[in-house]
């Protein structure tokens, strides 16, 4: 086993069980003050097409993931009582159409009572008798009702345990670490790609290769645009062919690791250098925000500095013809940077709890004017959070600044120059620590080989 890969082994194998010793005081503490007994944890089931008798990819749920890192098991259940050991109900049907899941192996068995079953209605011989104090998480099925459960989904319960979720524990560290690790061997990959000549699909397939993964296995379908598809923000299409002219790509692509994933953003020049600047200009504002992270920060306060550093970007790069004051005061920087800064990762790309005031309830309401910022709350040790910033010519919202007081502002000459090349987004991850944050992203880049 090549040294580096068993490092990473061993640190998750020595970091697991105070993780789940973690996930278990939490639980706990959420039961009592919830008023239940003991949780019932759904993997999750698999969605059939309409009319038809297959189904679309399985995804594992988040609930489920940060007991067990197992992700293609579907109608799976891990039961927890506290004061006893965890019990992992597997799926596992004697079936000749498809492979059932297999029997786990690694690092984290030990800590698991596990209890295979061949069909889903079996699991329920492998639960307490009496479930009447206990609650479920997941979505309901039709023999859930006779089980005897006492509530499904109960919305104190799962608020305390989403709440607690956005601090992780030195093990889902270690994921994302590695999650890390991955993304950028594929983003390197889909670089060469993109400089190599290749169309969008051809580049999706350069990343997955440099991962080692599945489309399906990824924690969302990447972003990979080419030209103006990089104003399209959740941009879904990949073109079998490149265009005529390759001007730039913007691809947001990630990986995920036992459960966790990173999110990474990179914007790329084909021969432009005035764009080529523009990227570096990016670069180095993200760098500056993400020196302002540490324990402490309200995330709200980031989402207004990233708009105070992105009007003085524009009006560097002779976009807006107004002061950067003037630009945020007029909501021309909304024009090109529409989006939130970043938002919480973990087990969920966009991962729950980023408004929650406390675990007993309340939320932390955006800044007027931000619509779509995910995440309202001070950043605490064990957060870690996505850092975004981007600017975008996008036809929609530059024609409807046109239309009112902020188009005298806008310098539309330049606007139309810029335009072939869609945007710009430059995405890391960040850990917070106490006194600043770990850049998992930057650390993943420097640390590939040659």
């Amino acid at each position: 086993m090549p040294e580096a890969v068993s490092a990473r082994s061993n640190e998750l194998s020595r970091t697991f069980g105070p993780h789940l010793a973690a996930v278990e005081r939490r639980t706990t503490d959420a039961l009592a003050a919830s008023g239940f007994s003991g949780l019932l944890v759904h993997s999750g089931s698999l969605l059939e097409v309409f009319q038809d008798d297959r189904t679309y990819p399985f995804q594992v749920n988040a609930p489920f993931k940060v007991w067990v890192p197992v992700e293609d098991a579907p109608d799976s259940f891990v039961w927890f009582a506290p004061g006893a050991r965890p019990r992992l109900i597997l799926l596992q049907p004697r079936d000749y159409w498809y492979k059932s899941a297999q029997t786990p192996q690694g690092y984290w068995v030990e800590s698991f009572d596990i209890r295979p079953v061949a069909e889903r209605a079996l699991a329920r011989a492998q639960l307490p008798k009496d479930l009447s104090g206990a609650a479920y998480i997941g979505e309901p099925f039709p023999e859930l009702a006779s089980w005897g459960l006492k509530a499904t989904n109960p919305a104190a319960l799962m608020r305390r345990l989403d709440y607690a979720r956005a601090v992780k524990t030195p093990y889902e560290l270690a994921c994302l670490r590695e999650a890390s690790r991955l993304g950028a061997l594929g983003h390197r990959a889909a670089a060469e790609a993109f400089r190599g000549g290749a169309s969008e699909f051809e580049i999706e397939l350069a990343f997955l290769e440099a991962c080692g993964m599945r489309e399906q296995e990824l924690p969302y379908n990447p972003i990979i645009a080419l030209n103006e598809g990089g104003a399209v923000l959740h941009y879904q299409v990949l073109a079998k062919r490149p265009p005529a002219e390759v001007h730039s790509l913007l691809i947001d692509a990630g990986v995920q690791s036992g459960g966790y994933a990173c999110d990474i953003t990179r914007t790329h020049a084909r021969e432009d250098a005035d764009f080529a600047a523009l990227i570096d200009r990016m670069d180095r504002m993200q760098l500056s925000l993400c020196a302002g992270i540490r324990a402490g920060v309200d995330w709200r306060e980031v989402q207004l500095r990233a708009h105070a550093l992105t009007g003085a970007l524009l009006r560097e790069a002779d976009i807006t013809l107004c002061s950067a004051e003037e630009a945020v005061d007029t909501g021309v920087t909304r024009v090109f940077l529409p989006h939130g800064i970043g938002h919480l990762l973990g087990l969920e790309v966009h991962d729950v709890g980023g408004f929650m005031r406390s675990p007993e309830g309340g939320d932390i309401p955006r800044p007027e004017g931000h619509p779509y910022l995910r995440l309202t709350r001070v950043l605490e040790e064990g957060f870690v959070v996505t850092m975004e910033p981007g600017i975008y010519f996008i036809d929609q919202l530059l024609e409807e600044a046109r239309g009112d007081a902020r188009g005298q502002r806008i310098n539309w000459t330049r606007v139309g120059e810029l335009s072939k090349f869609g945007g710009i987004r430059v995405e890391d991850d960040l850990a917070v620590t106490r006194t600043g944050c770990e850049n998992l992203t930057r650390d993943a880049f420097a640390a590939l080989p040659r």
